[in-house]
């Protein structure tokens, strides 16, 4: 191979090493392009159950809430634990387990944890569906922009969150949607008692809670709060009574457990 042939060689593995290395933009696929199909119709009504998990799954949720309430737009929104591409980072290690997970398994967990519920029966139309419409919005996502996507906010208090501040800011910015004791209204799920998510829910810990918040809320206006106003919110929510999970006992039974953990 001559000079020139060398060269273009090497300027076509370094084109592939940088586009392999670039973020891709976070862009949900419509769900009008979900295909007219058996898959097709999998897939559409997974969707209808994250978005409407009370009608379509009653008897296995021990709450008030629907996925979309945590994972808004039905998964599809940025910055609140979006399932897009979620599909490529599985199976992974969870501490929280001490062992790796599938899909299904952590579809489990939310139903055990954030739906204070019950899981879907293996094998069964609802958790199949589930399944085929994340492994659908994670169709062409690279593990690690996925993985840089996931979740919530990472946030970093200045100072020791304010369970009181977030008490004063609660009544001014979160009582029209989730109502004046917090316990939810036509427009927005319960924060805590008996129908809110229980103590095993990623939502009861603080950090996790504070980058949802801060994201998102008030509904319409994220991002309006500042750090330490999301984080005193998320301190006073996460101080109020919820329904435990008895589960907790086996949780980080080698290490990992996260600083904000609420037992």
């Amino acid at each position: 191979m001559n000079g020139n042939g060398r060269s273009l060689v090497l300027v076509a593995i370094l084109a592939l090493t940088v586009s392999s290395c670039q973020s891709w933009a976070f862009s949900p696929p419509s769900l009008e392009t979900i295909p007219s199909d058996e898959r097709g119709a999998k897939i559409r009504y997974g969707y209808q159950l994250v978005a409407n998990t009370q009608e379509h799954t009653r008897a296995f949720v021990g709450n008030a809430l629907n996925c979309t309430n945590c994972h808004l737009e039905a998964g599809r929104k940025v910055h609140a634990s979006p399932y897009v591409g979620l599909a490529s980072v599985y199976p992974e290690y969870r501490s929280r387990n001490a062992r790796i997970n599938t899909i299904e398994d952590r579809l489990d967990q939310c139903f055990e944890r954030s739906l204070n519920g019950r899981a879907l029966p293996p094998g069964s139309r609802e958790k199949e569906a589930i399944v085929a419409y994340i492994a659908w919005l994670s169709e062409g996502v690279p593990v690690e922009s996925a993985r840089e996507w996931r979740g919530f906010l990472k946030l970093t208090p200045t100072r020791t969150p304010d369970p009181a501040n977030g008490r004063a800011l609660f009544a001014v910015k979160c009582t029209v949607c989730h109502g004046v004791d917090g316990q939810g209204t036509a427009a927005a799920p319960p924060l805590w008692g008996a129908r809110s998510f229980n103590i095993g829910a990623g939502m009861a810990r603080v950090n996790l809670a504070a980058g949802f918040i801060k994201a998102n809320m008030p509904l319409g206006q994220g991002g309006t709060l500042s750090d330490d106003e999301a984080y005193d919110l998320a301190a006073f929510i996460s101080s109020q009574p919820r329904p435990d999970f008895p589960g907790k006992v086996n949780d980080w039974p080698k290490s990992g457990k996260p600083d904000d953990a609420p037992y």
